[in-house]
């Protein structure tokens, strides 16, 4: 369907449901909301709405429903797939202004928030309540929280305590003909009708506009220790992920980095605080949390003795919270680290955990077969590998037009693992041409029929998730 361009009408209507200081048509604005941490990708939305209520949310979607212009809601431009950026211009609907933690429901070990607020700031005032929300994306010094239930993020942390679907109760959302709807109750279980709450989480923002979040909670765990493991082989790092789980540890975090991904992501943030042998090719990153701290010394050592059933160098065991802190920017500032070493696409493979050797040596040769280079490191915990395809010496017509065969490629392989695309980053704008690699003609065309029940007029956040 053709959408209309904004008009001086639109913008005076929107400028009657918002204040004028909220409808937004500058350059620089425009190009803030132009592009997001995916690759170098920039569409210009043809203006910016900064609401800070349901009610203003439900008229602009109701004016844009019935005008037919194209909304693409937009959190803190943190994702990894172009999921927030404007493909068809129309409105970029920025928000920023729905920052405020509403209520915190300690006898229930609830929250209600609006989905603007940092996730690191909810974290740390719910911690100062003695509760814990456990999913931490990389990004979540400045990532929203709305974004967060929109892509179901995840973070080291899911490994034990799961991801953000895992958390969400209720949702208050506004439909794109305006219309004003709770997804599902306040109780941690409901066998009652469809699951509206969890097909919201992860659509992606193509299905509403997120406005509140109800989210569930757990009791703030007191200690962590924090291990940084050396190996001589990445393949052999990824064997003893799976080795860990066999012997009954479940750690809090379990991460992976290649040479190349801690080498970088130190120069980035200009840290020699680790020592680097040159025949040191990876590392694990790994950590165990709970209550007792004599039961995480115990747990923390028999890791040890398994992981040095491998190929490995001297154990690091962080020893206080500056060194823990160190260590985690490090893993966190990987991403951000490649982005500025060169050009690069992202991919965010997950595969069965015991299949991570594989996959890590499948990569390897796929490069050599189609000339690139890649940095790989991620959530091995959950068997969740970033692949990291550097553009290097490749040349921009290789790039351009031989590598996507070679990412075809990767994903058919990690499927047939029994994997699928994508972890936590989401389809978005860059994934949706491989679709029908993990989903047959029947899958894709029951998910687009759920969005047209949704969005018949394909307004919000179009031209994501589906090729067309």
């Amino acid at each position: 369907m053709p959408f209309n361009k904004i008009t001086a009408a639109d913008i005076s209507f929107f400028k009657s449901v918002i204040k004028e200081k909220y409808v937004l048509v500058d350059e620089e604005n425009l190009n803030r909301c132009a592009s997001d941490q995916t690759e170098d990708l920039h569409y210009l939305p043809e203006i910016v709405l900064q609401p800070c209520t349901t009610e203003e949310v439900s008229n602009i979607m109701k004016y844009c429903n019935e005008h037919t212009i194209p909304v693409t809601p937009r959190g803190a431009g943190t994702g990894l797939s172009g999921g927030a950026l404007a493909t068809f211009g129309g409105v970029s609907l920025d928000m920023k202004r729905f920052n405020k933690i509403l209520h915190v429901d300690k006898r229930n070990f609830q929250v209600t928030t609006e989905p603007g607020v940092i996730t690191q700031e909810l974290q740390e005032h719910l911690k100062a309540e003695g509760l814990f929300y456990p999913p931490d994306p990389a990004s979540k010094g400045s990532c929203f929280i709305g974004g967060n239930v929109s892509e179901n993020s995840g973070g080291p942390r899911a490994v034990k305590y799961g991801v953000v679907k895992d958390y969400v109760l209720n949702l208050e959302i506004v439909l794109p003909n305006g219309e004003i709807i709770w997804t599902g109750a306040n109780v941690l279980k409901n066998a009652t009708g469809y699951n509206l709450t969890q097909l919201l989480v992860g659509s992606e923002g193509t299905l509403g506009v997120i406005t509140k979040i109800v989210l569930r909670l757990i009791p703030a765990v007191k200690y962590d220790l924090l291990l940084l493991v050396p190996f001589r082989s990445p393949v052999e790092a990824c064997a003893a992920v799976n080795a860990i789980f066999l012997a009954g540890y479940t750690p809090s975090a379990l991460e992976f980095m290649e040479r190349d991904a801690l080498e970088w992501s130190m120069r980035f943030v200009q840290s020699t605080g680790i020592h680097l042998p040159d025949d040191i090719a990876a590392h694990l990153l790994i950590e165990v949390d709970g209550n007792h701290m004599d039961e995480l010394y115990r747990d923390a050592e028999a890791i040890s003795q398994i992981v040095q059933q491998y190929n490995t160098d001297e154990i690091l065991f962080a020893e206080s919270h500056e060194q823990k802190q160190m260590l985690w920017t490090l893993r966190r500032k990987v991403g951000e680290a490649v982005k500025s070493h060169s050009v690069y696409k992202e991919e965010d493979t997950v595969v069965p955990r015991a299949e991570l050797p594989e996959l890590l040596k499948f990569v390897k040769e796929l490069g050599k077969e189609y000339g690139f280079s890649s940095v790989c490191y991620g959530h091995v915990g959950d068997g969740n590998l970033h692949v990291n395809i550097v553009k290097g010496a490749m040349s921009d017509d290789d790039w351009k037009t031989k590598l996507p065969h070679g990412i075809r490629k990767l994903f058919k392989e990690v499927v047939r693992m029994g994997g699928t695309l994508s972890g936590e980053h989401g389809i978005g704008l860059v994934q949706k041409e491989f679709m029908d690699i993990a989903f047959s003609d029947v899958q894709l065309l029951l998910m687009k029929q759920i969005k047209y029940v949704f969005d018949p007029k394909d307004i919000l956040n179009p031209g994501k998730i589906f090729m067309s």
